[in-house]
């Protein structure tokens, strides 16, 4: 075990007690909250430590392998600083794995039954997850437009405009009241023979049509559909009939809400974000902290007196990459267009009409003179991607009816070099097309005025508009070194379509390449936390690619201290960022770890699948030798093209079965590990940066031996990464662009592979990495990504050795694999 920090706030990892005796990070306190009788090794250390460090609003980063109790331990410190300080006033947890999402419920659940007073808990999901009408399949659009619409409805019917005298919108409780009663089924008004609408078990005092408002609440022509789940919280004025101690150990989940809410006739959701401003825990995906679209249900309640927690922080740095990268379809480029052509249209038909779209316009300071300029954007731009995307595959596949089952199926089309800061090929047809910087922002201003006039005028329209001129307004303003330009193509079979068209959907990407800033000024926006994981080192690395270093204090008028005017003594220190790394805390002689120094496991090495060489048998070798090994076998090829060449070759050699993993769908790659974890010993063969690689539990005796080949690198000629090499060698140093961007992540990967098999004290099993770059010395070493006690533990061997150390091992172990799950 190692620990090390920054500032003079850290103390060592030795897991004593501090000086402090009476301290929030005494022992006394923080055992008061903690769920169990005794901690594990390292856990008091890793609570004690979280604690001191959020007292001064720092970031604890921390590495704990499996059996360290990070949860338990990052829920303590939380707790304990909720109670004894006055710096935080809630905590908010996220997760991007479903059953650690789990793992964090039981344990604050297991806390509150030790505690006097339980901490109110909230476990966050999506819209589609609570939604009656999505959970019975009553939409045909998005969950999320067909919410968005109906909201809009609702909204529109219970609102007063000037209910102050300067502008302001109150809610009449009263006229929703009016509006719920005509949707009940046993409404004299109601005359339908739907039936109540039901889920999980709880039935609705509603029909599972969406009801129609009544014509004397409507107003115009058109009665448009609402909401009653809606309708009811308004009625209720914004309170909800589901309380924290519905929830079992008063942490309220997705099964409280339904239960609570859809027999009482209220939204579920709303339910949802209405605690959410009561809750003390509040735990949530990675989308509810750092996804601009996603974040509208939490930014009241998280700022700066929230506590954060980051679970799987390894994953954070593609995750948000994902999450702030911009995607914009042909078809919805169409339908955007589309859209204003409507309004264009209906603005023409006569006199009274254009002067209706223009007093609805006015308020937006958009003229309908504009929108025949914003029609013709739309109309040229898509007219050039169909332009860009057809020149480029007649090109690259000539007739793509006959290379149809040669194609791949996704395409990068970048739109500047990689490797040079410079304006996008899109870009620069804007501009000669006499389109100017300003105007191209100016869309998402025009767009949301249209889909705003458009809910008026058409209110069954689905507009995509306002989402639309958002996405290509910020082409304009992000970047040309943080973010990529490109077209992508994905495949598609749509026999009915003419040309390209048949083969792929194109879309305008810009590629979020460097995630750090954006993720620096969201930490500065908290009050502290803790970011863990079982892979995170090396940690100074961690610490640069997600923005911590830096983060600094914000004074009390809201800015931040580094950025003010003033002598270097004035500026404020940045927060105290501490790091521990706590290892496997395993008896050792349950398990066996190996490198295997064959040549390294790259594409000029070993060459095609179909082409034998020395560098593919001596892989062959080792790889047969290791899935002899009794019970489950999991080997992690660096791609799915690898995986199949290697299962090939083991299922002619092997007596036990084979599995082959492959991109696929949820189910089938559920159904695939159920077939793993049945009967007797497999070897399931896959890719290292597929999905069962990590997140998934093999406990008990699911997995003896875990082997991982190669080092799984992206693919490094793709032009996003060369684009994002490039932007991690501007932000943190040319040397070190290929370590941060693709190394490191990689090696990540690796381990996360092989910490799937030793899972509890009683475990045994073996680990190994298979390629020479993981021993210290090889060309291209990858060593020094790996903590001390990992490089100390692995042994390095030959791969003629491997068949004499897996029988040893096996002698040494009786009764090692022996399969008892069924």
């Amino acid at each position: 075990m190692s620990g090390e920090g920054t500032g003079s706030e850290t103390a060592a990892a030795t897991g004593e007690p501090r000086e402090n005796p009476t301290g929030p990070g005494s022992e006394t306190a923080w055992r008061d909250v903690f769920g169990y009788e005794e901690p594990y090794e390292n856990q008091a250390d890793a609570i004690e430590t979280a604690i001191e460090t959020g007292e001064q609003g720092g970031y604890l980063v921390m590495e704990g392998a499996c059996g360290t109790g990070k949860t338990m331990a990052a829920l303590t410190a939380a707790g304990t600083l909720l109670r004894e300080t006055d710096r935080y006033d809630n905590v908010l947890v996220v997760t991007p794995v479903k059953q650690q999402r789990q793992q964090f419920i039981e344990d604050l659940r297991a806390i509150n039954e030790s505690v006097d007073e339980p901490f109110d808990g909230l476990a966050l999901v999506g819209k589609a997850d609570l939604c009656p009408y999505e959970r019975v399949g009553a939409f045909e659009e998005s969950t999320q437009e067909a919410c968005e619409e109906l909201r809009d409805h609702t909204s529109g019917l219970v609102a007063h405009g000037d209910g102050g005298g300067e502008g302001e919108v109150w809610w009449d409780s009263a006229r929703a009241g009016e509006l719920v009663s005509s949707a009940r089924v046993d409404a004299d008004t109601w005359n339908t023979l739907d039936e109540n609408l039901t889920t999980a078990g709880h039935t609705a005092p509603y029909p599972t049509a969406r009801p129609t408002a009544p014509d004397s609440l409507a107003e115009g022509d058109h009665a448009p559909t609402f909401c009653p789940f809606e309708a009811d919280w308004y009625a209720r004025d914004k309170s909800v009939p589901v309380s924290f101690d519905a929830g079992e150990g008063n942490v309220v989940t997705t099964d409280e809400l339904l239960a609570g809410s859809v027999p009482a006739g209220t939204c579920p959701h709303r339910s949802m974000g209405t605690l959410l401003d009561d809750a003390d825990v509040i735990v949530g995906n990675y989308t509810h902290l750092f996804d601009p679209r996603t974040r509208a249900l939490t930014d009241g309640a998280v700022d700066d007196r929230t506590l954060v927690i980051v679970d799987e922080a390894h994953r954070l740095e593609g995750r948000v990459r994902e999450m702030l990268s911009d995607r914009v379809g042909i078809h919805s480029l169409r339908r955007a267009r589309n859209d204003v052509q409507y309004l264009r249209t209906r603005a023409g038909q006569s006199r009274e009409h254009r002067a209706q779209v223009a007093e609805l316009l006015d308020p937006h300071e958009v003229g309908t003179d504009s929108l025949e300029r914003v029609e013709a954007f739309f109309d040229e731009a898509i007219d050039w991607l169909d332009d860009r995307v057809e020149t480029y595959l007649a090109n690259e596949y000539g007739n793509l009816d006959r290379a149809a089952g040669d194609l791949p199926d996704d395409i990068e089309i970048p739109l500047r070099d990689p490797e040079v800061e410079e304006r996008d090929e899109f870009s620069e047809w804007a501009r000669e097309a006499g389109y100017s910087a300003s105007f191209c922002k100016s869309l998402h201003s025009v767009g949301a005025a249209v889909e705003d006039v458009l809910g008026t005028v058409a209110p069954e329209r689905s507009c995509v508009c306002g989402d639309v001129g958002r996405l290509v307004a910020r082409w304009w303003t992000r970047d040309h070194a943080s973010y990529f330009r490109e077209v992508t193509l994905t495949s598609t079979d749509r026999e009915h379509l003419e040309g390209w068209e048949r083969h792929y959907t194109a879309a305008l990407f810009c590629y979020d390449c460097l995630p750090a800033e954006d993720l620096k000024a969201r930490f500065a926006n908290l009050g502290g936390g803790v970011l863990m994981s079982a892979t995170l080192e090396p940690i100074d690395v961690f610490r640069e690619c997600v923005g911590l270093d830096g983060v600094a204090v914000e004074d009390s008028d809201g800015t931040d201290d580094e950025t003010d005017e003033g002598t270097d003594e004035e500026a404020a220190e940045p927060r105290p960022v501490v790091e521990r790394t706590y290892d496997l805390t395993f008896p050792p002689e349950n398990r066996a770890s190996w490198v295997v120094d064959a040549p390294a496991f790259t594409a000029r090495n070993r060459g095609p699948p179909t082409e034998g060489n020395d560098v593919r048998e001596t892989y062959a070798y080792a790889l047969r030798e290791l899935a002899r090994n009794p019970g489950n076998v999991l080997l992690c090829l660096p791609s799915y093209r690898e995986a199949a060449w290697a299962g090939e070759r083991l299922a002619e050699a092997l007596d036990k079965p084979v599995l082959v993993d492959e991109p696929s769908s949820d189910a089938a790659t559920e159904a695939l590990k159920r077939e793993f974890f049945a009967g007797g010993g497999k070897v399931l063969v896959t890719s290292t940066r597929g999905t069962l690689t990590e997140g998934v539990d093999y406990d008990g005796d699911k997995l003896g031996t875990c082997a991982v080949v190669g080092v799984p690198l992206v693919n490094v000629a793709s032009p996003r990464i060369r684009a994002v090499r490039r932007a991690y060698g501007a932000a943190f140093d040319e040397s070190k662009a290929f370590r941060y961007a693709l190394t490191v992540p990689a090696v990540r990967r690796a381990r996360q592979a092989i910490g799937r098999v030793i899972r509890g004290p009683e475990e045994v099993g073996v680990r190994a990495f298979v390629d020479e770059r993981y021993t210290p010395d090889a060309p291209r070493s990858v060593a020094d990504c790996l903590p001390d006690a990992e490089r100390e533990e692995f042994v390095t061997l030959t791969p003629m050795f491997v068949e004499t150390v897996v029988n040893r091992f096996g002698t040494e172990h009786p009764g090692f694999g022996e399969r008892r799950t069924r």
